[in-house]
């Protein structure tokens, strides 16, 4: 199940998606608070342990965040070792002062922008397109 590699294929064909609702990024000492379900990103730091998940469930346990994004997705099956991608489009991004915060996953990239740079963030990645 190969993802893939040509950086011009991947430009023209990355079809962001944007995904409902509001993310947050936050630190959290025990995990057990949560339903894997309600998780979208988890990952270890020697700070602290960073989760990504729905605003409305960080409010409802009072947790702490400072950024509300919006996450896209892009639908393409980009390769883990595709070289290029991500520093097009952040590249792009930023031209036009839009921070990005990027996964890479199996299948796909997701980007994480604040939830204000949404609909711009949509018009340049679509503007790579065919």
């Amino acid at each position: 199940m190969q993802g893939e590699k040509d950086l011009n294929i991947l430009m023209k064909t990355m079809k962001p998606k944007q995904n409902s609702g509001d993310y947050v990024f936050c630190v959290v000492n025990d995990l057990s608070i949560f339903n894997a379900d309600e998780i979208v990103l988890f990952f270890r730091e020697e700070e602290g342990d960073t989760v990504i998940i729905k605003k409305e469930l960080a409010d409802s346990l009072k947790l702490e965040y400072s950024f509300i994004a919006s996450w896209i997705t892009l639908t393409v099956h980009s390769s883990l070792d595709a070289v290029g991608l991500t520093a097009a489009f952040s590249s792009a991004l930023s031209a036009a002062g839009i921070s990005c915060n990027v996964v890479a996953a199996f299948f796909h990239d997701h980007i994480f922008v604040d939830k204000k740079d949404n609909e711009k963030t949509m018009t340049i990645l679509n503007g790579f397109l065919d």
